[in-house]
């Protein structure tokens, strides 16, 4: 199954899983050395991808409708389902066993059984949910549902409704802050909405880029992809002010930081790089080649932030 390897085993804490949408392929990179390790085949338009601990990931395919569980050392599948609608973000709560799924034409999210992927139930959400993010301390479960212009929170543990709670416009990216504040980046609105997850009030609307699409968290700060303007906002956690704007590849999409903070990684879909990102010095440290269209969207570091 292997269709490209590279000499050694990349560190499990240090490695990206970019999904290839256009390639229909997945990639594993070493950061610590900067090299792609492997490249496997992963039919049906991948996109979603959530990362655990050990040495397995899920990905979602939307052409085909496929989850997949995978070996993250051997690229292989170890179980697979095909969900009868529109499969497209992914989240895993690894402490419970569950992977969640959402449905971009039901309004809803899939739990899943993270061993077997078979569907244990499934919550209802707004119009089109894309994205879905769980809280570090895991109390929360949320979904961006793009075309009713809110974000829905479920308590993660009994998987209760909370809140459905009105955002931007278009929210299709979302990520809990250290602190427990669910960012959600607003597409059609050119904003990220700050929401309390407590509460489902929202804290703050903060402008940035033009068409947000994914979150990620370092020393202090938020940075959301902007795929129109291919960059990165950069916004103060402590003052939800909008600081900096960094230069990236074209149409950046999925981004993650490593669990130590030092790096943020990139997937530019349009020019089929990754961009490695510095997030204290706000500096592009080095453009890597991967597959075509890689999209990543959802957690894909091994050992990345909660």
């Amino acid at each position: 199954m292997l269709f490209l390897a590279l000499s050694g085993s990349p560190a499990l804490a240090q490695t990206a899983f970019i999904t290839c949408q256009n390639g229909e392929e997945l990639s594993r990179i070493d950061l610590a050395r900067m090299q792609e390790t492997a490249r496997w085949p992963l039919p049906g338009k991948p996109a979603g991808v959530a990362v655990g601990l050990d040495e397995t990931l899920f990905t979602v395919s939307p052409d085909s409708k496929m989850v997949r569980r995978l070996s993250a050392e051997t690229g292989e599948t170890v179980a697979q389902v095909t969900l009868e609608g529109g499969p497209i973000g992914i989240a895993l709560d690894q402490d419970r066993g569950r992977v969640f799924v959402s449905d971009w034409y039901n309004a809803r999210l899939w739990v899943l059984d993270s061993e077997t992927l078979k569907v244990q139930s499934e919550l209802p959400t707004g119009a089109a949910p894309a994205g879905i993010a769980i809280s570090k301390d895991g109390r929360f479960l949320a979904s961006a549902d793009k075309d009713a212009d809110q974000v829905s929170v479920f308590d993660a543990d009994t998987l209760q409704p909370l809140h459905r709670s009105p955002v931007g416009s278009r929210p299709f990216g979302l990520r809990f802050d250290p602190d427990g504040r669910l960012f959600v980046g607003n597409v059609g609105s050119n904003d990220v909405s700050v929401v309390d997850a407590e509460t489902g009030s929202v804290l703050a609307t903060v402008p940035v880029g033009e068409r947000p699409y994914g979150i990620a968290f370092a020393h202090g700060r938020a940075f959301v992809t902007n795929q129109y303007a291919n960059t990165l906002s950069v916004i103060s956690l402590e003052t939800l002010e909008h600081e900096a704007v960094i230069d990236v590849g074209e149409y950046p999409e999925g981004i993650d930081a490593t669990a130590g903070e030092d790096l943020l990684v990139i997937a530019n879909w349009f020019d089929n790089t990754v961009s490695i990102v510095d997030p204290q010095a706000l500096s592009v440290l080095e453009t890597m080649e991967t597959c075509d269209g890689p999209r990543a969207f959802g957690r894909f570091l091994q050992g990345g932030r909660p």
